[in-house]
């Protein structure tokens, strides 16, 4: 049984997002957003009835053209034209989670009733979400400023029967899912097309699933980080509260007690220590996971306020018997949001690899390679490089995209916030951050069992034990790259819930 999600003016927040999808939620238009859209459609078409004065994208053209007045008769070829010729978009398909969202933001900022749009256009958006119709889409294209302009054109091709959508495992052509549910193709009316092509929500889908993973991973970080110190057999004394209180950032208060908890009733952590301190990638994992939870709380909340605003334009405003042209649209705010997100996230992938690199280097009575007769067996020698040299690579993907523009239509957008760039860095800097997270659980998991006889918490020892049901101990070399694989499946199979 599918539940239904009312899209309506209450706050949608990450969680709420993550439940809809989780339980593949179906969609419905409350009563308030039809009755939103019906009115602000029914003021703009009196507007146009009795006013001759150009107003922006909705009888003049596009960008520079905006000084090209249109007649009302060409009012929806305009509309049509205008999501054609946008629809330039390239490079590799967004995942289909990602556009699922895109659709569901969008037909969120148009039930606001500031967009113009008309009911049926909204009610089909819907009707793609609830039917798994969706859009084929391009990462390439965007430069996020005047919204997403490539991305959404494709988003709403399959809105007049064209372009592609992938549907029931197939990509085919709008044209033939619209005859399967007898639908006919919509003619756009004054002002849709750029309603439905100006907006964020390209940039604001792939932050939100990106933040999604994000806080899983962060979570997950924390566990398989407790396993490492297990293997390194480190101390507890760096995760004592005192020392986090007289500089209580939140994510290293949080961080702390999270590993305290980890590892409470531990044999291995209550054991006698030689060593008198652990190297940083240890001792400071409060320090560091915490400044990337609390990176993650501060691009949280940038999203949340995009994800509940009308990002379109004109704005419309029938009440005050407005129409405002703006910039509503520009992608700023998410643009330095995912670059930071991305920071964080590769901050998190470092310090994981140079825990995996001490776990290797013959230390503290682990064997070299974390295996048996090391020379005859290379044991884990090379996923630490392979770590490495994905983390290298998030160096490079982290370089921000936001302090870059480039001016385009004519002069007019002459300043741009690349947010586009951002979001799709953002979700290969995710990615990478599930393989080098993998690469130190194969790690911290082999190291412990050096640790024998004696027991890590109930918590870790259950975890590991679902763990190696998946990816048993090396005990000589084998193909490194299936537990790599089966490592990452395991950790996209844990379900944690999120927190508001």
């Amino acid at each position: 049984m599918k539940y239904s999600h009312y899209i309506s003016t209450e706050v949608l927040t990450l969680e709420t997002l993550q439940e809809i999808i989780a339980q593949h939620k179906t969609l419905s238009l409350s009563e308030e957003a039809k009755i939103n859209i019906e009115k602000c459609r029914e003021y703009l078409d009196k507007k146009m009835a009795s006013n001759e004065t150009p107003i922006y994208g909705i009888n003049t053209g596009f960008g520079s053209l905006c000084n090209v007045k249109i007649s009302n008769e060409n009012l929806s070829q305009l509309q049509e034209n205008l999501v054609k010729s946008h629809a330039c978009g390239t490079g590799e398909e967004v995942p289909s989670e990602i556009v699922k969202i895109m659709l569901l933001l969008k037909i969120q900022s148009l039930s606001y009733g500031h967009s113009g749009v008309q009911l049926q256009t909204v009610e089909r958006l819907v009707d793609f979400y609830n039917n798994d119709i969706l859009p084929v889409i391009y990462t390439q294209g965007s430069l996020g400023a005047s919204g997403d302009l490539a991305p959404l054109a494709h988003l709403s091709l399959p809105l007049l029967g064209e372009g592609e959508v992938n549907f029931e495992g197939k990509k085919v052509h709008a044209s033939e899912v619209l005859r399967q549910f007898k639908w006919q193709p919509l003619t756009l009316q004054s002002k849709e097309g750029l309603a439905l092509l100006n907006g964020t929500q390209f940039m604001s889908a792939y932050g939100c699933y990106v933040l999604i993973k994000a806080m899983k991973y962060s979570y997950l970080a924390d566990i398989i980080a407790a396993i490492s110190l297990e293997g390194f057999d480190g101390r507890i004394e760096p995760f004592n509260e005192l020392i986090h209180y007289v500089r209580p950032h939140k994510g290293q208060i949080v961080t702390a007690k999270r590993m305290s908890d980890l590892l409470e009733n531990s044999q291995i952590i209550a054991q006698t220590k030689e060593h008198v301190q652990d190297p940083y990638s240890f001792r400071c994992i409060p320090q560091v996971h915490g400044a990337s939870k609390d990176t993650i709380d501060y691009v949280k909340k940038v999203f949340k306020t995009e994800i509940n605003s009308v990002t379109d334009n004109p704005n419309i405003f029938k009440n005050e018997d407005l129409i405002i042209s703006g910039g509503n649209f520009h992608g700023q705010p998410l643009a330095l949001a995912l670059d930071f997100l991305g920071i964080a996230l590769a901050e998190l992938g470092s310090i994981s690899e140079r825990r995996t690199y001490q776990l290797i280097s013959g230390l503290r009575g682990l064997p070299a390679f974390l295996v048996d007769n090391p020379g005859l067996n290379s044991g884990f020698m090379i996923p630490q490089y392979t770590a490495a040299s994905i983390v290298s690579q998030n160096k490079q993907l982290a370089t921000p995209a936001s302090v870059d523009s480039i001016v385009s239509s004519n002069g007019q957008e002459d300043h741009v916030s690349m947010g586009a760039n951002a979001a799709t860095k953002s979700l290969r800097i995710m990615e990478n951050l599930e393989r080098i997270l993998a690469i130190e659980l194969m790690n911290a998991s082999q190291a412990i069992e050096f640790r024998r006889p004696l027991k890590s918490s109930a918590f870790i020892e259950m975890f590991l034990k679902s763990y190696r049901a998946d990816v048993p101990l090396v005990k000589e070399d084998r193909i490194l790259h299936y537990d790599i694989q089966n490592s990452v499946a395991f950790l996209n199979s844990f379900v944690i819930e999120l927190e508001e």
